[in-house]
């Protein structure tokens, strides 16, 4: 017999009654029944319930075991009898009658209990992580997250992609975040940087004549932490293709993405990716408030500017005489009592305005009534005037918001979303996808008046050099994002391949000839030399896995996560260089005031 185990903990069954066979495991919990002790031996397989009783020779050994204790035990597997079956285990028709037992590993005082429900803070889950791992969600999440990336490597290799690794230790290169930087011993005074992503690389991969590349790539961002993201590393389904157009990468990836939601979704709608809408960034923003809208909520704002503009209502009407300003309406469906709108303008003020007009619409016995402060304000006329815009009637209601757009627009898509929630109008049985495309490549600071960049500056402009001759703040590229439920999945764009383009549009952002050749050197050369026309994008592997586990917090599906304040409590990092560590480096650290 095997040294540890002739089965698994998930193995045994009926069928294996009157064997001897050897187990090992953790002590799940146990329980004494007037002498008689049940133990629920556990392993990352299941979970076998083994008795033992004052007439084992090895009673007073499993007397001592405690919960979380390693141990291997030998025994006969007996039937339980009927009434005692439990049908929730796979092993739930025997038990093993324990004979022997030997400690493979003793356990401490627990910090925390991986047996039961418990809620415990997460810096103790993961301070202790090891044992947080033991419990029961935590070992699904992370089963999870490997069969979700083995079923993603199988459906790129069978699209004809096969997988390329590239450097780990590079070059800094401006992707939006900042850098990890990596002191270099040999050359003093100079700095290696964690990639942020394989951009530039994966790029060279085309300019180099593979057709298709694909890579679960680890990526390095020195990032303020959120809920929904790693404030120091992440993975990422990347690809990049030759020869595309922006509608090939979709077709690429999108039935990808659909079969593993599909796959591991638990049942959930998945809607066809043919149809998943395809949305410009500017309606996005108009619409939902937010460039990854979740389209489980129908609820979709409208421009109702002219129904205020020279009303009765000051505040609004005043608004509408500066430049750049609208107001916004956020129809709510079924909303339409006061309690509900006074409950949504309370929110408002949590969010920093000073509220959210609201009209509501009910029936008076003698016909329909719009009530609420902008109701009277501004008239039936145009009350009425708004409600058929908005396509709305008896029961419902409608919010507004007003001002420059950009200062509005994120609490306008958080309230869109409270809506949506409160008054059952989202959908939780679905993954709704959707292509938001069009993205302006430059954005001016207000303060100084400069150009930078938006987003990716590796981007091609729609129409080219021509565009990038005209108003940069009007030039789209062919950039993309997949949102699905609210998140951004994935990210990506047709390339620049043209190192005239590539020129110019480091030019409008402040970079001369010198610093582009410096700091992009090898893709610059590259576009010297044949450069196809290509594309590709990247999926964020930490939070898909996060949405189809049913949770908020990315910790939950990442084996080892840092804290909010980027910090590995159990392996104690970030942590002090020593002074030989250091001189090694040709670095001195400088107390900070």
């Amino acid at each position: 017999m095997h040294a540890y185990r002739s089965h698994t903990c998930a193995d045994l069954n009926k069928d294996n009654v009157g064997q001897t066979v050897r187990l090992s495991g953790w002590v799940h919990r146990v329980r004494d029944h007037g002498g008689i002790l049940f133990i629920d031996l556990r392993d990352h397989y299941g979970v076998t319930q083994v008795l033992c009783d004052p007439d084992s020779a090895a009673f007073a050994e499993v007397e001592k075991v405690r919960s979380e204790w390693c141990i291997r035990i030998d025994g006969e597997v007996k039937a339980r009898a009927d009434d005692l079956v439990n049908p929730k285990l796979p092993t739930g028709e025997i038990e093993v009658f324990v004979r022997g037992i030997e400690v493979l590993g003793a356990a401490k005082e627990l910090p925390l209990m991986v047996f039961g429900d418990q809620e415990y803070p997460e810096e103790t889950r993961l301070r202790y992580r090891y044992l947080d791992l033991r419990r029961e969600n935590m070992q699904r999440s992370m089963t999870l997250r490997s069969d979700v990336v083995a079923s993603m490597r199988r459906r790129m290799w069978d699209k004809g992609f096969r997988e390329y690794q590239t450097p780990i230790i590079t070059a800094s290169s401006p992707e939006g975040a900042r850098d990890f930087l990596v002191p270099s011993r040999l050359h003093p005074g100079k700095f290696y940087a964690l990639p942020q992503a394989p951009q530039q690389f994966k790029q060279l991969i085309m300019m180099s004549g593979f057709d298709k590349y694909f890579q679960i790539a680890p990526c390095f961002r020195d990032e303020d932490p959120r809920a929904d993201r790693s404030p120091t590393d992440f993975y990422q389904l990347d690809l990049e293709m030759s020869f595309v157009e922006q509608q090939d990468v979709f077709d690429t990836i999108s039935p990808v993405l659909a079969g593993v939601f599909e796959e591991f979704g638990g049942g959930k709608k998945v809607d066809n990716p043919a149809e998943w809408p395809q949305i410009s960034y500017k309606d996005a923003a108009l619409w939902y408030g937010t460039d990854k809208p979740d389209l489980r909520n129908p609820i979709k704002m409208q421009v109702v500017s002219e129904h205020f503009a020279g009303s009765g209502f000051a505040i609004f009407a005043k608004l509408l005489e500066q430049e750049g300003t609208e107001i916004r309406a956020i129809p709510a469906p079924t909303g339409g009592s006061r309690k509900f709108c006074d409950r949504m303008n309370a929110f408002a003020q949590k969010e920093g305005l000073p509220g959210m007009g609201y009209i509501f619409w009910r029936d008076q016995g003698q016909g329909m009534e719009a009530a609420g402060p902008l109701a009277k304000n501004i008239g039936p006329e145009r009350t009425e005037a708004i409600r058929q815009q908005l396509g709305l009637g008896v029961g419902d209601a409608a919010f507004f918001l007003g001002g420059k757009p950009k200062a509005f627009e994120k609490v306008a898509g958080k309230a869109r979303d409270v809506i949506g929630e409160e008054l059952g109008l989202t959908d939780q049985d679905r993954f709704a996808f959707a292509w938001i495309v069009d993205f302006p490549i430059y954005e001016q600071d207000e303060e100084s008046g400069e150009i930078d960049f938006e987003h990716n500056p590796f981007s091609m402009p729609q129409g080219g050099l021509e565009a990038l001759n005209g108003d940069p703040l009007e030039v789209l590229g062919y950039q993309y994002d997949l949102a699905c439920n609210g998140y951004e999945l994935v990210s990506g764009a047709i390339r620049n391949h043209k190192p005239e383009v590539m020129l110019k549009a480091f030019e409008i952002a402040g970079y001369d000839e010198a610093e582009v050749k410096n700091r992009f050197g090898a893709l610059y050369q590259a576009f010297q030399y044949g450069a196809p026309p290509h594309g590709g994008c990247a999926a964020g592997i930490d939070r898909i896995v996060m949405l189809l586990a049913g949770t908020s917090n990315i910790r939950e599906v990442i084996m080892f996560p840092m804290n909010q304040r980027a910090e590995d409590l159990m392996m104690n990092a970030p942590s002090e260089a020593s002074s030989d560590q250091l001189m090694e480096l040709s670095l001195r650290i400088i107390p900070q005031d």
